[in-house]
């Protein structure tokens, strides 16, 4: 990755985006006359390198800066950075995740930041995940900005100590890279499967960097148990299929045993976290023959038990949902209703989603018809859109039926 590439040289996040800026305009010009490169992302960082070791350069005249500029620059280089093609491997994002996620900020503003500037995730996007305005959004990631520049703060990688203290902020940065790619908050698409796969290989780098990590560990497995149901979820023209319309067989098997080990294997640490748990959800769904055959009790039991770590209104919504299959409708709107006046799930299409899909199973038309109708005034992608509007027309229909 360019910005990757750049800040590793410089310790300098605002001056690695505008190498990698600058890298850009380049190919803008160049690309049109030589052609397309076999490895754009590599052509990329490496120009943005050079132009980094540039700005570099211009700072080492400065006399005060001298010293440290060329001790920067060595330090660059001892380190073995390498071509292009390896400082743009998961390994050298995950390095620069590490770096943005500095204790010196909020953990809400690591995370956007990170996300922004790091993953190159759409402000849009972000606040989507937080459940919070895009203005909002855009202010706590310029604000975390602002607070970098002002307190003077190194882009450096952290050392083996310093890990434990921003782990959380990664995970979290991670996680929300894949919701982002599983289900996308708006676009022609249902799946950006780009980013899914980014935020696998990511996983993948944070277990192999932290082997003993159970968390680590736990949000692989949840990637790769959620993600095996990547081709189900979509039907041939792109609609979207229901957990309960799917064809499990085309569940990815290989993925499901992969993620199955991994949440054993961390569940034996003793030590559980928010992403052993989602996991652990995940593997019930896995595991299970049919919607009807999954333990929605055991589901509802571990909604709670996350409730401990992630004492949210989304997470009280998901418990809900789960305590409607397991306990009926009726149970389950209640717990959605008392939820009803929390400004985030109020932002969440899948809040209002699940309540008129209960409010249908009660016979309550006129009600689901107008949760879908709020569903609708949030963006979310065109598919879940055509899925909305052929349940407004079923029930608008004497029968009810689709």
């Amino acid at each position: 990755m360019a910005v990757a590439v750049a800040a590793r040289l410089t310790g300098d996040l605002d001056a690695a985006e505008d190498a990698a800026q600058e890298a850009c305009a380049v190919a803008l010009e160049e690309w049109p006359l030589h052609g397309v490169p076999g490895n754009p992302g590599a052509w990329l960082a490496g120009v943005a390198k050079h132009k980094a070791l540039d700005r570099v350069r211009r700072e080492a005249r400065r006399p005060r800066k001298e010293a440290e500029a060329a001790r920067r620059w060595t330090e660059a280089a001892e380190a073995g950075a390498g071509d292009a093609g390896e400082l743009t491997s998961a390994d050298d994002e995950l390095g620069l995740m590490f770096m943005c996620c500095h204790p010196a900020l909020d953990s809400a503003a690591r995370v956007a930041l990170t996300m922004r500037c790091v993953c190159g995730i759409a402000a849009p996007d972000i606040a989507a995940a937080f459940l919070v305005p895009e203005p909002t959004m855009a202010q706590r990631i310029v604000r975390a900005k602002r607070r970098i520049k002002r307190a003077g703060i190194r882009m450096t990688v952290p050392g083996a100590s310093d890990l434990p203290s921003r782990l959380g902020a990664v995970l979290r940065v991670v996680y929300l890279v894949f919701s982002a790619g599983h289900m996308a908050s708006s676009g022609p698409a249902l799946i950006r499967r780009e980013l899914c796969d980014q935020a696998i290989g990511l996983a993948r780098a944070l277990t192999a960097l932290l082997p003993g990590e159970p968390e680590a560990a736990g949000l692989l497995a949840l990637l790769l148990l959620t993600d095996a149901r990547r081709t189900a979820r979509v039907g041939e023209a792109g609609d979207l299929v229901l957990l309960a319309d799917q064809d499990r067989a085309s569940w990815d098997r290989a993925q499901i045993a992969e993620g199955e080990r991994l949440i054993v294997q961390a569940l034996r640490a003793r030590h559980p976290g928010p992403y052993q748990l989602h996991a652990a959800i995940a593997a019930c769904h896995s595991c299970a023959a049919s919607l009807g055959e999954t333990d929605w009790q055991q589901i509802a039991g571990l909604y709670g038990e996350l409730l401990k770590f992630e004492p949210t209104a989304v997470t009280e919504a998901n418990r809900a949902v789960a305590v409607a299959m397991s306990e009926g409708p009726h149970e389950g709107l209640k717990l959605l209703d008392a939820l009803s006046a929390s400004p985030p799930v109020a932002r969440w299409p899948q809040f209002h989603i699940a309540r008129a899909e209960l409010l249908t199973q009660l016979g309550r038309r006129a009600e689901a018809a107008e949760a879908y109708r709020a569903a609708l005034a949030l963006a979310m992608p065109a598919p879940e859109r055509a899925h909305i509007a052929r349940r407004l027309a079923a029930l608008a229909r004497p029968d009810g039926n689709s």
